[in-house]
């Protein structure tokens, strides 16, 4: 429930850029920078909260930040103007990463060791769901009501995850005391930083598509307004089956299986601008842009196996990476959109940055390779 919860605040105000952009008196272009401000948020708040909580039990640690985050997605539903919504989702982003590394984190340590992959997914679940479900309701609710109730729904689902978690998950032993700067050196691995990078620009591509999938089915596709849901739930059908292959991906391949999610995202992205041309395609092709969150719970196993003293920190920057590519992904392709190259440029330059990312992950397989070629010597 909360990761349904985050994952229903951070995509839903991709739905209601029109609704968003006439309720505070601004363009669609600059509601694209509140989903900016909340992934900032994410990449400041993962690896702070997660230090700063390092000696809390994760159950005690999971509780305040969801209530933190429903505090937060109120008083996004309650600014009266541009700059608050702006102070708002950034202050919502905060407690993401770490929720997400710790929760992550607690799946895998009671899970079988080669079941690890599906567990993560497992967590994931309801950030995919919440795309499939969560989102299009939202948006829905948005359209007829308006659209800061979809943020009281949030503030409410978080209320209640709290005190599911308070109630169901066990105690746990208190974390051992560890420092800072310890932990810091154990995070600080060329590895982590390579994988970190990936997910950075890796992702990139799939918001920059995603977050300007309203405008492009209204003014490419050509179709009615009512047609946004449905586009918002084939995004999310697809974003749960990715989700569930990624973990058994990773379970079967290990590392191989992030080459692999990296091919499938160029392909796919490069097909979409074909796909928007008609609304069967374009909910074909929103879909399988959607599974692309195979890469999360892929990338998030393999920080945690060689994150060693650093495993909540490296978990939680894992979704602070991930929201790197959320602000990442909007600029790009709002910067092409407004050089005139059209809606459907974002899947040009999404494949751009998912190349990029298989890049980078070639190069981290040819630096791991030639190290292990120098130890055996």
């Amino acid at each position: 429930m909360g990761s349904f919860a985050i994952g229903t605040s951070e995509f839903v105000i991709m739905g209601l850029l029109p609704e968003v952009a006439h309720g505070l008196a601004v363009n669609e272009q600059q509601v694209g920078h509140l989903i900016s401000a909340y992934a900032l948020g994410v990449v400041v708040g993962a690896p702070v909260l997660a230090m700063l909580g390092s000696r809390l039990t994760r159950k005690a640690l999971l509780v305040s930040l969801m209530l933190f985050y429903a505090l937060a997605n109120l008083a996004s539903a309650m600014v009266s103007d541009y700059h608050g919504a702006m102070l708002a989702r950034f202050v919502s982003g905060l407690p993401h990463g770490a929720y997400f590394g710790v929760a992550a984190l607690a799946a895998a340590s009671i899970s079988p060791l080669h079941k690890r992959g599906a567990a993560v997914s497992a967590v994931m679940m309801g950030l995919t769901l919440a795309m499939l479900i969560g989102n299009p309701l939202a948006t829905w609710l948005g359209q007829i009501l308006d659209w800061r109730y979809a943020f009281v729904l949030v503030a409410m689902i978080a209320a209640v995850t709290s005190v599911l978690v308070y109630l169901l998950l066990p105690g746990g032993p208190k974390p051992e005391a560890t420092s800072v700067r310890h932990e810091l050196k154990a995070f600080c691995k060329p590895q982590i930083g390579l994988l970190l990078l990936i997910a950075s620009v890796g992702f990139a591509g799939m918001f920059c598509v995603f977050s300007y999938l309203a405008p492009t089915l209204l003014e490419v596709t050509g179709a009615s307004q009512a047609w946004i849901p449905a586009a918002l739930a084939s995004f999310g059908g697809g974003a749960v089956l990715g989700n569930i292959v990624g973990g058994r991906l990773f379970d079967r391949f290990g590392v191989r299986a992030i080459g692999i999610v990296l091919v499938w995202s160029i392909i796919v992205l490069l097909a979409f601008p074909l796909a928007a041309q008609s609304i069967g395609s374009l909910l074909v092709g929103i879909a399988c842009v959607g599974s692309m969150i195979a890469l999360g719970p892929v990338l998030q196993t393999r920080l945690m196996d060689i994150a060693k003293g650093a495993q909540t920190l490296a978990a939680a920057s894992n979704h602070a990476a991930f929201n790197l590519a959320n602000a990442l992904g909007p600029w790009l392709g709002g910067m092409a959109i407004a050089a005139g190259w059209g809606w459907t440029a974002t899947g040009y330059v999404g494949a751009a940055t998912a190349l990029l990312g298989l890049l980078v992950y070639m190069a981290a397989l040819r630096g791991t390779a030639m190290n292990q070629a120098e130890a055996v010597r």
